[in-house]
């Protein structure tokens, strides 16, 4: 697994900068008469998409149109983060869990017509493993290397063993993978766009894998800017860079039910105030990412705002390796800090409705989420306590806070921070803020260095497993949290390689219990976030994994 430092900084794409302004351009969708069938639905987002082909990116709002383009083997079912067939109306393992044997749909084509089938399977996987010069790039085959680790031919030390092995046609409806060990990962990883099956016939044609310039400024082939062909229900129209829109129209070959829109425009409009104007004005028909403050004012002009399920956590780390590591070495001091947070306050004064105090460093609802936990509920006379009993006094916590930013666990940084800050000097415990530019500064800050005590960060989850949360944050020594705990670290490596989805499960509630009671950081909140319809718009159901799929979107 490759640092988190380079996840949460390719994350920053999604990130709704404060201080970014831009304005919304009239593109007003036909709203005459017309069937449903005819009809265009444009949807606002905060950024521009980063390339179209699935495997070359990681943020979020490039795969919020290629997953309108393309599918994978499997995928989350819809609303949801259960993983459930896609490609592959089965998918099992063999007795040694290495080997997996995918059964395709059949009569399915991509969209230039070519067939899908085992062979085109195999190619795509071919493609990622035996990736080269800048394919090997973090930045550009960043999921590749997250969940599968190498490449057939590393060209970077810091690579290690591909999990992935070999790819196998049997027929033409039978994938066979092998890898190289059991993990959690595999197969729920592959319902990530990043794994999406593209037609080999257009990849070869439009040059796919020449990524070319530098590190630094990379320039992506014809196949990601222009050509991506997928099985999915819509199909690529144009990418118009200078009115900032991406079209996609239905695929009238689709192999599943039809969509039922003609035209799906998607706009960027990066101010968050341009996108609510914008759709109170018919220029576009949704958007994402809805502050919490507007949710009950849109709600009461009759838009459907649509909130997820949350599938993220806030938390506060706690640096054993920091400027006050003697101190917070200690359990008991680490127990006074959470006992000192009032996170029900937190919740309810910068939260939307819906969201919940967390208990543990994933989100309920997710296997191995565990109700028994060490809880530490508000009491400053307990941390008190526990502070003396610790033998701690005059404790000076250097606190780093991240500016120019939300996130959907994380809707007011400053404002939560201050919260904190109270409760601790409630306490006794003296604060020192440090204010950090999210990007690259504070990521780089509190994940790269040890000049922190607490800090505020979160994860939103890539797939359904819980590993996906806990083994992201703990399963193996990192500047953020500054400790080691062979014990702990060797319980994560037991877990990730079990085959016994049930057992694993198991395993994983086991793992909260022992993180809670060890306590690194004291998590926060989960916070669901919203999008938002026109009162005309329906049939988008919203996704805790942001999968929304715009197929059975209707305009009426």
């Amino acid at each position: 697994m490759r640092a988190r430092r380079l996840r949460a900084g390719i994350a920053v794409a999604a990130a709704v900068t404060l201080a970014v302004a831009g304005c919304a351009e009239s593109d007003r969708a036909d709203d005459s008469s017309s069937s449903s069938s005819d009809k265009t639905l444009v949807f606002g987002v905060a950024g521009d998409a980063k390339a179209l082909d699935p495997a070359l990116t990681s943020d979020g709002e490039s795969f919020r149109v290629t997953r309108q383009i393309y599918e994978t083997l499997v995928r989350p079912e819809e609303g949801g983060a259960k993983i459930v067939p896609g490609l592959a109306d089965k998918f099992e393992p063999d007795s040694s869990g290495l080997k997996w044997t995918f059964t395709l749909k059949k009569g399915v084509k991509f969209q230039d017509g070519e067939a899908f089938n085992a062979a085109a399977v195999c190619y795509n996987f071919d493609r990622w493993y035996k990736s080269t010069g800048l394919m090997q790039n973090p930045d550009v085959t960043y999921y590749w290397q997250t969940i599968m680790g190498g490449y057939e031919k590393n060209e970077s030390a810091d690579l290690g063993q591909s999990l992935f092995k070999s790819c196998k046609a049997e027929g033409d409806d039978k994938a066979i993978i092998e890898t190289t060990k059991v993990t959690s990962k595999f197969p729920s990883a592959l319902a990530l766009p990043s794994f999406s099956i593209a037609s080999p016939k257009a990849l070869q044609q439009y040059n796919a894998n020449q990524v070319t310039g530098s590190a630094d400024d990379i320039k992506y082939p014809p196949y990601a800017m222009e050509h991506p062909v997928g099985t999915g229900p819509f199909k690529f129209v144009k990418w118009d860079t200078a009115n900032k829109t991406v079209t996609l129209e239905r695929n009238d070959t689709y192999w599943g039910d039809k969509a039922k829109l003609k035209t799906l425009i998607f706009k960027t409009i990066s101010d968050l105030n341009a996108r609510k104007q914008a759709l109170r004005n018919n220029e576009i028909q949704g958007y994402d990412l809805v502050a919490p403050a507007d949710v009950a004012a849109l709600k009461s002009e009759g838009f459907n705002v649509l909130t997820r399920p949350a599938f993220n956590v806030l938390y506060m780390a706690i640096n054993q390796s920091g400027p006050a590591k003697a101190a917070l070495s200690n359990v008991k001091v680490r127990q006074a800090i959470a006992h000192a947070i009032n996170r029900d306050a937190i919740v309810k004064a910068k939260y939307p409705e819906g969201s919940t105090v967390a208990t543990q460093f994933q989100p309920p609802g997710l296997d191995g989420y565990n109700d028994g936990v060490t809880k530490y509920e508000y009491s400053t006379d307990k941390a008190k306590a526990l502070l003396a009993e610790a033998g701690v006094s005059n404790l000076t916590l250097k606190f780093w806070y991240p500016t120019e930013v939300t996130r959907p666990y994380m809707p007011d940084p400053k404002g939560i921070q201050e919260l904190i800050t109270a409760d601790l000097q409630k306490a006794g415990i003296t604060v020192q803020l440090t204010p950090a530019k999210w990007s690259p500064d504070y990521l780089n800050g509190v994940q790269a260095n040890a000049d922190h005590d607490i800090h505020l960060l979160g994860w939103t989850g890539d797939y359904g497993d819980a590993y996906n949360f806990l083994g992201t944050f703990f399963d193996h020594q990192t500047p953020e949290w500054g400790f080691t705990n062979q014990a702990l670290f060797d319980a994560f490596a037991a877990a990730d390689k079990e085959a016994d989805a049930q057992k694993r499960f198991g395993m994983y509630k086991d793992l909260n219990k022992q993180i809670m009671d060890y306590l690194p950081g004291v998590p926060v909140a989960h916070g669901p976030p919203s999008l938002v319809v026109a009162k005309n718009v329906s049939g988008i159901k919203p996704s805790p994994l942001t999968d929304e799929r715009f197929v059975n979107a209707e305009v009426k």
